[in-house]
């Protein structure tokens, strides 16, 4: 009789089981680790992926290197976006991305930018004398050449033009390049040296002056896959369609990757 019971409790624990509302799946979510540079439009890549998809992206800004150090030490990154190949080099040699993922998404421009209505003029060429001839020019904002992308290039322009010894008193280092700009546009800044793409989001500055490319390192935007993850590889491909390459042009970043179709 016991036995019976129990067979008879346990059939009804599994009826009730079966009649209970299947519970939603959990949303599918992509961490995405990306250099401030392309804070605006990887925001719109998210929000359209997840118009697209339904998955969710979750997104970090930061200068490269913060990201690569928060990844090295185990941040939950699927993603990894960096404005420079130095510090995606980095996470690679702490095997902390999939290498075969690895690709150059985007490349951008450097410029000398001022406050709106306090523009100068300046050429960025060897026999011009920036002090001398710019004596107002006592505050230039940029990412801090020790481990920021922006900096870097900034340092190295700035040497390729005999600049960089008499200009370094004046430099105002930034945790990152968007931080470098917000100096200008509040005016803390006299000057300040940003990607092309910073200076166009911004109507409260005005670029001075475009630094050759051949002043510096290609300015190139590496991405790769922090973890294997259907959903983050799928973010990664969508980065390279044509619907993407037309937000990233209108932005003025240059596509790297053929467009793969809408």
């Amino acid at each position: 009789m016991r036995t019976f019971v129990s067979f008879v409790l346990g059939l009804f624990v599994v009826l009730m089981t079966a009649c209970e509302p299947p519970q939603p799946a959990a949303p599918t979510q992509v961490t995405v680790f990306a250099a401030a540079s392309t804070t605006d439009v990887m925001r719109e890549a998210g929000r359209r992926f997840e118009t697209k998809t339904g998955t969710k992206v979750v997104f970090s800004f930061d200068s490269s290197s913060n990201l690569a150090k928060q990844i090295k030490i185990g941040s939950p990154a699927n993603v990894f976006i960096s404005a420079d190949q130095k510090w995606m080099d980095d996470v690679a040699a702490a095997d902390a991305i999939r290498p075969e993922t690895r690709q150059d998404l985007l490349a951008n421009d450097l410029v000398m930018i001022a406050p709106a209505g306090k523009q100068f003029d300046v050429q960025p060429a060897k026999d011009f004398d920036f002090a001398a001839r710019l004596p107002q020019v006592k505050r230039i904002a940029v990412g801090d050449p020790s481990h920021v992308p922006a900096g870097r290039y900034a340092q190295q322009a700035l040497e390729s033009l005999g600049w960089w010894k008499t200009l370094q008193p004046f430099l105002m280092p930034a945790q990152d390049v968007r931080a470098a700009l917000r100096l200008v546009e509040i005016g803390e800044a006299d000057a300040g040296i940003v990607y092309s793409t910073d200076a166009r989001q911004s109507e409260k500055v005005v670029v001075v002056a475009r630094f050759h490319s051949e002043l510096h390192e290609p300015i190139h935007y590496p991405v790769a896959l922090c973890k294997d993850s259907p959903a983050a590889a799928q973010f990664v491909a969508f980065l390279s369609t044509a619907e993407m390459t037309e937000v990233f042009q209108t932005a003025g970043f240059r596509v790297l990757q053929s467009p793969k179709g809408r």
